[in-house]
């Protein structure tokens, strides 16, 4: 098997133990990974204190915390083969992807490169005469990045690379579900040239090594991608050192499609929307909203572009839909598809058992419009599974779109402009995708409401997530203070 080590302080370290990671394509091991525990972890915060402090990395002015974030992106792109091929075989997300994710990770780093000296405070026109005010933007400390295992390259970018450009250090934890890409990337760190301890990392589980990492007094940040039960433990171990948090945790997004929509386009957009990546991504359009007298004629053309979804290994770069990271995901699939079917939900298509190694279930459609009891599906279902639910009227829509405690983002399909900004203002989401679905830009801030989380990443609000802000006071008189006792 392979073997993948920490990065801590600038070196490899083995770590108290290890475990193995398995192949969803094969449900076998295929890799050995060192475990972070306490002693790691400690070890590991300690380090990026310290190189916080220190003056390689302290006195470094922002051009060249952009070149060396220059340099990773350069590294990024030139390895981008071989971290596509450990994402692949370690999360089963397919090969065309993985590559193509990669690309945009590269841009991700350019990005906050020629950021990293453009994070400026300004001057306040103070009401005090003998007075000049200023406010600096500075790095909030140490981070700790918990990451995923979907898409942990390009999870990890937006925070490491914000992190960085704005001068903090950062510990990040890999999922321990499938964490080789990101032990991978490490590599890069060192040879991009930032100082030891800068960025570590790291990999373990929940009690040994997250608690440890959140809870930690030299902490300030922690920015965390996952689900809200875990989010919830978070903040609350936040408590412990009174740490910023930003929080992005998925949704169950609306896609919404109005009656006078390009049916096709639609049907196009929702295939991506719900079964890329094989349906694990937090922005999944996994709840189809269509106006009644459209329903039939929008999932025929679904069903037609689903039933020749290529199914097949992910490192094939045929294969259009691979395995789920996990069995136990599936086995959940599984049982929330069967009872929601008892409860009333059609099965469209999918929901049949794949004679496959691995860990395959496969695109799946749900017609619940009469199925008011099935509502983990509709609510709750993480996976490659399209519920869909009917509307009236543009009224309807919206309400039913906004009766989730998610709210990361939306898609809306329609040709009339009027009812395009009327549904925006009105849906409850931190992304609107209208005729179009999936899109991501370095320059655009992303984020949710309610259970999606709170604070953004990508784009400017990004980087001053990782910044606080100092304020600065000149008196610029030679004359005394008339009265010491009065605040000016």
């Amino acid at each position: 098997m392979e073997s993948f080590k920490l990065f801590i302080d600038g070196d490899f370290d083995s770590g108290s133990a290890t475990f193995s990671s398995l192949n969803p394509a094969t449900g076998q091991a295929w890799a050995e990974i060192a475990e972070a525990r306490a002693d790691e972890v400690n070890r590991a915060v300690e380090a990026a204190y310290r190189a916080f402090n220190a003056p390689e990395w302290r006195d470094l002015t922002a051009t060249a915390r952009g070149k060396m974030l220059m340099r990773l992106a350069d590294l990024v792109e030139q390895n981008a083969d071989e971290l596509a091929r450990l994402e692949t075989l370690d999360t089963g997300k397919i090969i065309r992807e993985t590559r193509a994710q990669i690309a945009y990770v590269a841009d991700y780093y350019r990005y906050y490169a020629g950021l990293a000296d453009k994070l400026e405070g300004r001057v306040l026109s103070i009401d005090k005469a003998d007075t000049e005010t200023w406010t600096r933007r500075e790095p909030v400390g140490v981070v700790a990045a918990i990451i995923p295992w979907n898409s942990q390259l390009f999870l990890s970018a937006v925070k490491i690379g914000p992190a960085l450009a704005a001068g903090c250090t950062i510990v990040v934890k890999a999922a321990e579900n499938a964490p080789t890409p990101l032990l991978a990337f490490a590599r890069l760190i060192a040879e991009a040239g930032f100082p030891p301890g800068v960025c570590n990392v790291i990999t373990g589980f929940a009690e040994s090594c997250g608690s440890v990492l959140t809870t930690h007094p030299k902490v300030s940040h922690i920015a965390f991608t996952g689900g809200p039960d875990t989010a919830r433990h978070i903040v609350r171990n936040s408590a412990e050192n009174l740490s910023k948090t930003t929080l992005e945790l998925g949704g169950k997004s609306p896609f919404i499609v109005f009656d006078d929509a390009d049916l096709q386009s639609a049907a196009n957009a929702q295939v991506a929307a719900i079964f890329a990546a094989s349906g694990q991504s937090c922005v999944a359009g996994s709840r189809l909203l269509v106006a009644e007298s459209i329903k039939d004629r929008l999932l025929e053309k679904l069903v037609e572009r689903v039933e020749r979804i290529r199914i097949g290994g992910p490192e094939d770069p045929e294969t259009q839909f691979g395995p789920l990271c996990t069995l136990r995901q599936k086995q959940l699939i599984e049982e929330v598809v069967q009872r929601s079917v008892e409860q009333g939900a059609k099965v469209v298509t999918g929901h049949y058992p794949i004679d496959r190694p691995g860990f395959y279930y496969p695109p799946t459609i749900l017609d619940c419009s009469g199925a008011t009891r099935a509502e983990s599906v509709v609510r709750e279902l993480f996976g490659p599974v399209l519920s869909v639910v009917t509307f009236r009227d543009e009224a309807e829509a919206i309400r039913i779109a906004n009766d989730t405690d998610y709210g990361l983002a939306a898609g809306v399909f329609t040709n009339n402009l009027s009812r395009a900004h009327r549904v925006v203002r009105q849906l409850r989401s931190g992304v609107v995708w209208i005729n179009t679905y999936r899109m991501v830009s370095p320059l655009a801030p992303f984020g949710g409401y309610g259970l999606s989380g709170h604070g953004r990443e990508g784009g400017m609000e990004a980087a001053l997530e990782f910044t606080t802000t100092k304020t600065v006071w000149l008196r610029t008189s030679d004359t005394p203070i008339d009265d010491p006792f009065i605040m000016r």
